[in-house]
């Protein structure tokens, strides 16, 4: 009887803490929750992450901050979510070049694999393939022209950038020789594709939208295996070839690793609901996004998915760190 006794008291703190634990996850938040990511201010990662944080925080009831830590292709920002408390106060917006950046860096400050916890991948922005306006009419006529004059160029955000990426897939399985002209951030690339100086460009709809509407860009084709909401006349790369090139930016909640499940299952669940709101519906269309449901479960799989989908183009460009 000694010796139970002496097993039930041992067991109290145990018992005790586990309790505390519960009730601190129960009562999860109670203050402010921060959303770091390595993007700018203004651009469509950081519209995608303010829009949800407003979302997001009206459900949960405590206000969800968005902080910019931008630079070193949105390492900065991995790195201070990967040291951060496990706690479901500091999450990272996670975006599509995490999927480039293991096989662009030799070595990371953090294990893409192991130190984050997936929590929503709550949208995806597909790409499309846009022509100055007195370009070719159609994808046939862009991939007849690239094929008949190699060394025509296509512009890009950077060296080993998602846009950078999907052009060299694109040009691999057309069987075209293209040349890649590198830049510091879309806009200048856009100026001279606008310009004429390249021959195509491939961009978000958000970003080309406005050159659309004034005459001086022409959608060709969408690159994802399906027509997006937002442009239901214009068909996808795969319609028109035959082949298939989903080439989409992605935006994914990501949790410090270690983080409590029962957390990061309340934060998903508020995310789903969040985005379902007709505000955010509303607002995501007029961006060109096309809005997510996911569990932590499945948006692991997508993100593993996606740093395996690249790996073998990022090799076969060549492509490091500038």
């Amino acid at each position: 009887m000694k010796n139970i006794g002496r097993r039930v008291v041992l067991a109290a703190p145990a018992a005790l803490s586990a309790s505390r634990s519960a009730f601190g996850q129960a009562g999860y938040p109670d203050h402010a929750i921060r959303f770091v990511g390595g993007f700018p201010p203004g651009g469509p990662a950081d519209l995608s992450a303010r829009m949800l944080a407003q979302g997001l925080g009206e459900i949960l009831g405590q206000q969800v901050v968005v902080e910019n830590k931008s630079g070193a292709a949105g390492n900065i920002a991995s790195q201070i979510v990967a040291e951060a408390k496990p706690d479901g106060y500091t999450l990272l917006v996670g975006t599509s070049i995490m999927s480039i950046v293991p096989s662009v860096y030799d070595k990371l400050p953090y294990d893409p694999h192991k130190s984050f916890t997936a929590v929503a991948h709550f949208t995806t922005i597909p790409m499309v393939i846009v022509v100055p306006a007195d370009g070719p009419k159609t994808l046939h006529e862009l991939i007849a022209l690239l094929k008949k004059e190699p060394g025509k160029s296509y512009g890009t955000p950077g060296n080993g950038s998602l846009i950078h990426m999907g052009s060299l897939l694109f040009s691999q399985r057309i069987g075209a020789e293209t040349l890649h002209v590198p830049y510091r951030g879309s806009a200048p690339a856009m100026q001279d594709t606008l310009a004429g100086r390249h021959a195509f460009q491939i961009d978000t709809l958000g970003s080309s939208k406005g050159f659309v509407d004034g005459g001086r860009l022409r959608i060709l084709a969408v690159c994802t295996d399906q027509r997006m909401t937002a442009l239901p006349d214009v068909p996808t790369v795969k319609e028109i070839t035959g082949f298939p090139l989903d080439v989409v930016t992605w935006y994914l909640i990501f949790a410090p690793a270690g983080t409590p499940q029962p957390i990061v299952d309340k934060l998903g669940t508020g995310i789903n609901q969040a985005i379902k709101s007709p505000a955010i519906v509303e607002k995501a269309r007029e961006l060109g996004m096309e809005m997510v449901q996911s569990t932590p479960a499945s948006s692991k799989q997508f993100y593993e998915e996606q740093i395996a989908k690249w790996a073998p183009i990022v090799k076969a460009s060549g492509a490091k760190v500038e």
